[in-house]
């Protein structure tokens, strides 16, 4: 499957969620105009602000250099981590790696999004309930939870990047609690908030993808041994890290 496949499927995640259920910080960009994010000023350490979540969300996914339990927080405040995830992004895509946004990392950040608020390599018709083709119906509204997607795939964008600019299928992403229900899904399946993605990335081990995903940020990772790779960010829920083949 490469870039241009039949129903244009894109490929895997971004980073930080709603905090809990009905809450959720939905930028602008969601509003359905067909531009860029517009990046008004060169963001760096101590900046605070909307455009600083907003680099934080894209960001997200290049959270460590190697398996680690960190994530990029989500909270408008430039800090250290903030700052080594992009300079992390900036070497991924040949930038100067100073750890400051400007310009340059502005209209790289902005090549990963489509002008309906989804990334590069990934659909918002990838997310929705496979049933309804919605966002609605799950533990969050359907603003909340499309955000949550939103989030996902970015971290994902970085995911895919890692692995070698593969293409990665999202066979599952939000589900309905009914469709939840349905599938025999955890009572609080992160499903239902949209925040996990089940994954299938022909030819790469689902180990590897795991490793990989180990420095994306995602905070719970079902085990390699399946017949695909669960990734999400539960800890962005509040809920505790849990990596089921643990650190590797």
């Amino acid at each position: 499957m490469n870039s241009s496949r039949a129903f244009d499927r894109r490929t895997v995640i971004r980073g930080a969620l709603a905090t809990g259920v009905g809450a959720v910080l939905v930028p602008t960009l969601l509003s359905g105009t067909a531009q860029a994010y517009t990046w008004s000023r060169t963001l760096s350490q101590g900046a605070t602000g909307a455009d600083v979540t907003e680099l934080q969300i894209r960001v997200a996914g290049w959270a460590a250099d190697s398996p680690s339990h960190s994530a990029v927080g989500i909270d408008g405040s430039f800090g250290p981590a903030t700052a080594a995830a992009v300079r992390r992004f900036q070497a991924a895509y040949g930038l100067g790696a100073d750890g400051v946004a400007g310009p340059a990392t502005h209209a790289q950040l902005n090549a990963l999004e489509q002008s309906d608020g989804s990334t590069a390599h990934f659909n918002f018709s990838e997310f929705t309930d496979r049933v309804s083709g919605t966002f609605a119906g799950g533990k969050l509204s359907t603003a909340a939870t499309k955000e949550n997607a939103r989030r996902t795939m970015y971290k994902l964008e970085a995911l895919r990047k890692k692995l070698g600019n593969v293409p990665i299928t999202v066979n599952s992403g939000f589900r309905s609690i009914a469709h939840n229900a349905q599938v025999g899904g955890a009572s609080d399946s992160m499903h239902l908030y949209g925040t996990a993605a089940d994954l299938d990335v022909p030819g790469v081990p689902n180990r590897t993808v795991y490793q990989k995903a180990e420095t994306c940020g995602f905070s719970g990772l079902e085990t390699y041994t399946e017949d695909h790779q669960h990734v999400d960010s539960r800890a962005d829920l509040g809920r505790a890290w849990w990596w089921q083949d643990g650190t590797i």
